[in-house]
């Protein structure tokens, strides 16, 4: 099932995305939906980011490729950071260029959304707490990242975490084509079986970190082919059974 949230008559509603259509929905994924009989053609709609994260975990060299592209070692162990609820944009939002920054980057990812609480579960256990996948773009001011040496302002800028277009609940993750497109050109392509920590081992590791929430995301990491954006740019990740969120660059301007 893919659950989306949409904009309508200026609230924001679930949906459930079948074919060109989506139907209406009361309530949420996390507590139960019940289906309207309302439906709309996708195009007519406006979709929202399909969760509020309280937060969003996020992975760095989780591919083998993009470590060796940034000349870094393998991690032994998920190496984790997060990026703020504050950062999250929907499909065809806008990705703001910060004027601090000389460089801004793309990194599509596959998303984890958690669907209930979850503390010490077992990658075993991991599918139950899981309500589906999405896409991701964890978006990164890299002048920044090398001159911090850490990654929170660098990743945490207001419109950084691009996330939708809707929340895929049947799907196996472990074998997923990933694609981002810069201006319709390819930039990235690469499989989620490349992977160095899987779906479920990265759920396990978290909660045994942190408690994640309802709603939460996991960003599970990008492979190579990173590069710039720039004012104007469009930007498309693409995955497997799921589908594709497409963002453009805009200047920033305050208060935007």
């Amino acid at each position: 099932m893919k659950i989306a949230k949409v904009l309508w008559e200026g609230r924001g509603l679930y949906a459930i995305v079948e074919g060109d259509e989506a139907e209406l929905a009361e309530g949420d994924p996390f507590c139960g939906l019940k289906r309207t009989g309302k439906r709309a053609l996708l195009q007519t709609l406006k979709f929202l980011p399909p969760v509020a994260p309280s937060k969003i975990v996020a992975l760095g060299l989780n591919y083998r490729d993009h470590a060796e592209e940034v000349g870094a070692r393998l991690p032994s162990e998920p190496l984790l950071f997060l990026k703020p609820s504050t950062a999250v944009i929907g499909p065809g939002d806008a990705i703001r260029y910060p004027p601090s920054s000389q460089r801004v980057d793309y990194e599509g990812e596959l998303a984890v959304v958690i669907g209930r609480r979850a503390k010490d579960v077992s990658p075993e256990e991991a599918p139950k707490v899981i309500l589906g996948y999405t896409c991701f773009n964890d978006v990164t001011a890299r002048d920044l990242q090398r001159k911090d040496r850490q990654w929170t302002r660098a990743k945490g800028f207001d419109t950084f975490a691009p996330l939708g277009p809707w929340i895929e609940t049947d799907l196996d993750p472990s074998d997923l084509k990933l694609e981002t497109y810069l201006n319709g050109e390819l930039r990235q392509s690469s499989r989620t079986s490349k992977l160095i920590f899987g779906p479920l081992e990265l759920v396990s590791f978290i909660s045994r970190v942190m408690t994640l929430l309802p709603g939460d995301v996991i960003a599970t990491g990008t492979p190579s082919g990173i590069g710039p954006m720039e004012v104007g740019d469009i930007v498309e990740v693409r995955i497997e059974g799921i589908g594709s969120l497409i963002n453009h660059v805009e200047a920033y301007s305050e208060g935007g």
